[in-house]
Parts: structure tokens; C-alpha cells; sequence
């Protein structure tokens, strides 16, 4: 088992507040685990800067109606298929599908594909979510 370290954080007493609002809203059970959460959100994104093996997925929504438009964004995942690893289609409604795909790579790579999907003409909105192989956090 891995020792757990004690230690005092001094803070402003409006920003704790803050803090306890914040640990209240997502439910934690106790200050720790929330400090824990936001480390290792930003170790996460030190990995994506420091251009490491990350994981992701991309969350796009466009009208298929959109001339051509479902062509090009299938032609550009077939341009990164060795980064893409999984994808589903999800048709929204008469007009409009969701895609979400799993991509894995540099986090370079990863933002590559992202920007190239998310910037076809006729996606209406996309969103990249950076995470981690897990392999560096504890």
C-alpha cells in the first residue's frame, strides 16, 4: 500500500470557501479527495504539453444534411486512423448526428485531428476532452 503524506495548506479564507462550495457541488466526500482531483487534472494536462502517449476523445455534432460534409470528416478520419481507436454515430435527430471518437497518440497528434475535424465546415460544435493513459498517476 502507498504512504499517504499529511500536510498543512495554507489559504484565503473566501477562496476555501470557495473550495468547500466547489467539494460540495461534485460530491466529495472530504477536502482530499477534491485536492487529489485537481492534481491530477493538472499532471493530465502536463502530459498533453509535454507532448506524451495520451488519450482523448472527440465529441463533434454537425448536420448531415451539409453537402459532402459526412464524406470529408469520414476522409479525415481515415488520414488518422492509426489515432483513432474507436468511434460511435449517434443520429440526434432528422438533421443531426454526434460523433464521439476514442483517439489516442502525442498529445500534438491528438490536438491534430481534433482541429481537422472540428473545423470542417458544417460541424456545428466539437470539443477534444484530454485525458490519461493512467500509467503516470497515482
Amino acid at each position: 500500500m502507498r504512504k499517504l503524506v499529511r500536510f498543512g495548506v495554507s489559504l484565503d479564507h473566501d477562496l476555501l470557501n470557495a473550495f468547500d462550495r466547489h467539494i460540495e457541488r461534485r460530491k466529495y466526500t472530504n477536502r482530499s479527495e477534491a485536492l487529489r482531483d485537481l492534481i491530477r487534472n493538472n499532471l493530465v494536462g502536463q502530459e498533453w504539453d509535454e507532448n506524451k502517449e495520451t488519450v482523448g476523445t472527440i465529441t463533434f455534432v454537425y448536420d448531415h444534411h451539409v453537402r459532402d460534409l459526412t464524406n470529408k470528416l469520414t476522409d479525415i478520419q481515415h488520414d488518422y486512423h492509426g489515432h483513432i481507436l474507436s468511434g460511435m454515430h449517434v443520429h440526434l435527430d432528422h438533421d443531426h448526428c454526434l460523433e464521439v471518437l476514442v483517439v489516442k497518440g502525442k498529445g500534438s497528434e491528438i490536438r491534430k485531428v481534433a482541429d481537422a475535424l472540428v473545423s470542417v465546415k458544417g460541424v456545428k460544435h466539437g470539443k477534444l476532452t484530454m485525458t490519461t493513459t493512467g500509467k503516470a498517476l497515482r
